[in-house]
Order: structure tokens, then sequence, then C-alpha cells
């Protein structure tokens, strides 16, 4: 393996994170991300970080939503955590409708191609 190739494995000690999941068991998945020290004290120095999570069922299965709360405590997290998601659900359509876009068009330059015998 050359030197490029390898990854670095070394944790980042000043960047540390105690994980904590608070849900509604219907809807909601908040992560609060706690900074840590690296002996596990809470680091007061740095804010908490939230990040929402949800599914929604599709014919194709289950769709993962997840995004980042802006947020600085719990309660506004989940008042946050609606809007994030619908922001987040529109970006997937959007990107699902550019696939379709972008398909239909590669299948109507395979169908408009003109076959003539002999050539």
């Amino acid at each position: 393996m050359t030197e490029q190739e390898r990854i670095d494995f070394t944790v980042d000690q000043n960047n540390l994170y105690r994980e904590e999941s608070i849900t509604d068991l219907k809807v909601a998945s908040i992560r609060r991300m706690v900074p840590i020290n690296a002996d596990g004290t809470d680091d007061s120095s740095r804010s908490p970080a939230f990040f929402g999570h949800t599914q929604i069922l599709t014919p194709q299965g289950p769709l993962p939503l997840q995004a980042r709360l802006m947020a600085n405590n719990l309660a506004e997290a989940i008042t946050a955590f609606p809007a994030a998601m619908e922001n987040e659900m529109a970006k997937v359509v959007e990107q699902i409708q550019q696939m379709q876009a972008e398909e239909q068009k590669k299948q109507q330059a395979n169908d408009s191609r003109i076959i003539v015998p002999g050539r």
C-alpha cells in the first residue's frame, strides 16, 4: 500500500463528542452530540450539535432522512425538527426528479436513433 492509499485512523482528541439519542417513538429521532474532553468530561467551551433523523415509507422501502438541526438546546431542536425534515424531503424529491429526467433523456436518445438496414 502506498503512502497515498493509507487511511489515517488517528482520533482527533480535540473534536470528541458523546452521542445522546432522544425519540418520540413515532417520527422523531434527535441525536444530541455533546462536546467532551479527552478525559470524558463535558467541554463547556463548545456547543452541542443536534441532528434530526426520520424515515418515510415508499413503495421501494424506507427512505431515511437526516439533517443538522440549527439549535442551541433540545427545545429548539424539537421545534426545528419538522421544517428540517420537510426541507430534506424536498431535496430528496428534487434529486429523484432530476435522476428520472436524466434517465428519460437517455431513453429518448436511445429510442430516437434511426437504424438503416445494411449500414
